[in-house]
């Protein structure tokens, strides 16, 4: 496998963002070295099967770590000159962060300031974070600009993604690190993890299980496919000098209930909905404002929800997750 300035690293590579971005970055020709700890969080075994389409790529490596062992790192940017490290790994989730904060905080600041330190020593300076549309908390102010406040996070989780942005300028002004930190807005598609809201109700209303609907089902999200976050990865790796913050998110929100009856339809099945009260650190409602993703990255959504519901559900349907419908 070839080596040097072409060479990224992603961590988190098992997951639903980094596995696709992965095969995106090797169809472009580039080397790729994932690093995974295969956390339990949700099946190992799904996340394993993220990778065989990368993993039988000759440009591709996997390695299985922690981000917070310093031993594996020194090993992994001993043995490789990286150009890029774009940094997806992290625990995630809002309300199993309140559950157990300390996780939260271990994995996503301790193991981020792992893997700046490892790029200081080994003299890399192109790094990209993944951060989260959840550091905006219940911003007033619609639709989310990169320059709002974000001092009010709701959730641990959040906090850690703030506190990670914080941590890369340090290394950017003290380093000369070259920073991207990228807000993702609420990611679906085709591997998506099994707990979040799409997959969920997905797997749920296919097989006649009833679903929680947290609220009135006013609360909004602004859903981003995947196929659009990772254009946007590489356009923020093009273009990537000093120390940036970019949105990435559809632009558009969709109430719980609307996202709710979409995918009823798509099934042609009802949903059983049971109604519960609204959950801590969920936030009402998230809105990207994508104009300096426009302007300084080229980048736009191009996959409406409609589009890209249909695409998960035909994905979804050829995985036998569940009846393909009732009639």
């Amino acid at each position: 496998m070839k080596t040097g300035a072409d060479t990224i690293l992603v961590t988190g590579a098992a997951g639903f963002i980094g596995s696709s971005l992965a095969e995106r970055l090797l169809a472009a020709g580039h080397t790729v070295v994932g690093l995974d700890n295969f956390d339990s969080f949700y099946d190992p075994e799904v996340k394993r099967g993220n990778l065989a389409v990368a993993l039988a790529d000759p440009n591709y490596r996997m390695v299985e770590g922690d981000i917070r062992d310093r031993e594996t790192l020194d090993r992994l940017f001993s043995g490789t000159s990286f150009g890029t490290v774009v940094h997806l790994a992290a625990r995630a989730g809002v309300r199993p962060s309140i559950a157990d904060p300390q996780l939260y905080t271990s994995v996503n600041l301790v193991g981020t300031t792992c893997l700046l330190e490892a790029c200081r020593l080994h003299r890399i300076d192109r790094f990209l974070f993944g951060s989260s549309s959840s550091v905006y908390g219940n911003n007033a102010k619609v639709p989310f600009a990169e320059d709002d406040p974000v001092d009010h996070p709701i959730s641990p989780y959040a906090a850690t993604k703030k506190a990670g942005e914080v941590l890369c300028h340090a290394h950017h002004h003290l380093f000369g690190l070259k920073v991207a930190c990228l807000r993702f807005f609420t990611v679906y598609g085709p591997r998506q993890r099994p707990e979040m809201a799409i997959h969920h109700f997905t797997r749920s209303i296919a097989g006649g299980l009833s679903i929680s609907q947290f609220g009135d089902g006013s609360s909004a999200r602004d859903y981003t496919y995947i196929d659009d976050i990772v254009e946007g990865i590489i356009a923020a790796m093009d273009h990537l000098s000093g120390y940036h913050i970019w949105n990435l998110g559809g632009s558009r929100t969709v109430t719980l209930a609307g996202l709710i009856e979409m995918i009823s339809t798509r099934l042609n099945r009802d949903a059983d909905i049971d109604i519960k009260p609204m959950q801590p650190g969920d936030v009402d409602r998230t809105w990207a404002d994508t104009t300096r993703s426009r302007e300084e990255l080229s980048w736009e959504p191009r996959i409406g929800i409609e589009e890209g519901l249909d695409r998960f559900v035909a994905w979804f349907r050829s995985h036998n997750r569940g009846p393909k419908s009732r009639s």
